[in-house]
């Protein structure tokens, strides 16, 4: 079986200890109970992947034998953690092709990344008669964010139409890019379609225009191979609890002459040069887009997720969750009574949004749970999309580099259980 699989998938598992906990119990008593005795399928990595005992060790580390402040003392713990702290800034540069840790910001997450640009760029550089295209599929971090400083500055927001296969109207995006574009914000994998957008394409319309492109990579950094130099993005973001990292921490990328020209988002401690009673410098990049004391543990162990997974091969991670997702899209595909949304099983990301006739995905995602099986099951952060589609919710299982086919196989199990209870 292993050797159906471009990754050792066996070896990999033994790194994540939770995947071994059976569910099904109290969940105030997890573990503890006579009812768990179900095995864990975690198919939610979409929204929050597991984590390795290299990352929790990292972790571990850091507060048993170097916890200090970084940039702010002399003495050898602070020296460690800032000397640390600063190289994992490499590390992430590295992993997505950037030229250094100038273009690296590290933030909360994605969401904070793209209220960063809009915040720090999007105010002082849009005004009534510029537009931000985005595309019908955006999660709301990009969606509402670009909403409200329209509002806030009067410009318009565009919407880039996804056809019936779940594929962006390129044509449409060439009529809407136009020179009164200052910026176009797109989702590179959609986390709900799977779609992969050709955002290479679209950075070229946007530059065409004399435009900036945002990328948000929250689906595709964790599970592909990225180069934002190839792709000629002017800003990339993702998050590291997706990639196998911990929560609270994710990275913007942008160009240097671009960050140099942005004015801080937040202010305060750490992101300054010189303070006066009358005005303030600010520190070189990428620090002064990082005021207060940083998460410093998350940041480190950050850049050990992304040496797991780089250590992997981009590559074979892409293939492994593709493999998984077609297969899981085949596999479904075989109840007349389920719908798939989305380009088909040999062209999208490593997930599978569906509905279940008769069946609402809240329902279908409790009774699932009981077979402890577990998916995301809402609007996954993309209302507007979901109204498009004309449908309140939908299911999704997503799969990461510790997922089988006896996996999807158990999803599967649990939706023929969902359809005969509801026959």
């Amino acid at each position: 079986m292993q050797e159906s699989y471009p990754i050792d998938v066996e070896a990999i598992r033994a790194d994540f200890p939770i995947l071994n906990r059976q569910v099904g119990g109290d969940p105030e008593t997890p573990g503890e109970g006579a009812d768990d005795d179900t095995p864990l399928y975690y198919l939610d990595n979409a929204a929050t992947s597991q984590t390795p005992d290299q990352v929790v060790d990292t972790i571990s580390e850091y507060y048993r034998g170097y916890n200090a402040n970084v940039h702010r003392g002399i003495h050898q713990l602070s020296q460690e953690a800032s000397v640390a702290y600063e190289e994992a800034h490499d590390t992430v540069a590295d992993f997505i092709g950037a030229d250094g840790r100038e273009e690296i910001v590290f933030t909360k997450n994605t969401t904070e990344a793209e209220n960063l640009v809009a915040y720090a760029w999007g105010l002082n550089e849009l005004g009534p008669g510029d537009s931000v295209v985005l595309s019908e599929m955006e999660h709301h971090a990009s969606l509402v964010t670009w909403q409200q400083i329209a509002k806030k500055t009067g410009a318009e927001v565009r919407y880039i139409r996804v056809d019936d296969e779940g594929y962006l109207d390129m044509d449409h995006a060439a009529e809407l890019i136009d020179d009164s574009t200052k910026l176009v914000s797109v989702v590179h994998i959609s986390n709900t379609l799977g779609t992969v957008n050709p955002v290479a394409d679209l950075a070229d319309m946007a530059h065409d225009h004399d435009a900036y492109i945002f990328v948000d990579g929250a689906q595709s950094a964790p599970t592909h191979p990225v180069d934002v130099k190839a792709i000629d993005a002017d800003f990339f973001a993702f998050s590291g609890h997706k990639m196998c990292g911990p929560t609270g921490i994710g990275a913007l990328y942008g160009k240097e002459a671009i960050l140099e020209e942005m004015e801080p988002y937040l202010y305060g401690g750490d992101m300054i040069r010189r303070v006066t009673y009358e005005d303030s410098t600010w520190e070189d990049l990428p620090w002064k887009f990082e005021a207060g004391t940083p998460s410093i543990a998350q940041g480190i162990a950050f850049a050990a997720a992304v040496e797991y997974v780089d250590d992997i091969g981009m590559a074979n991670v892409r293939a492994h969750e593709e493999l998984l997702a077609e297969y899981a899209y085949d596999r479904l595909t075989e109840f007349d009574e389920v719908t798939i949304y989305g380009p088909p099983g040999d062209d999208r990301g490593g997930l599978v949004a569906f509905n279940v006739d008769g069946v609402h995905a809240h329902d279908l995602s409790s009774i699932v749970n009981e077979h402890g099986v577990a998916i995301r099951a809402g609007d996954h952060c993309t209302q507007p999309l979901h109204d498009k589609l004309g449908i309140p919710a939908s299911a999704r299982a997503s799969f990461y580099i510790y997922n089988t086919r006896e996996e999807v196989d158990a999803l599967v199990d649990a939706v023929d259980d969902a359809l005969e209870l509801f026959a």
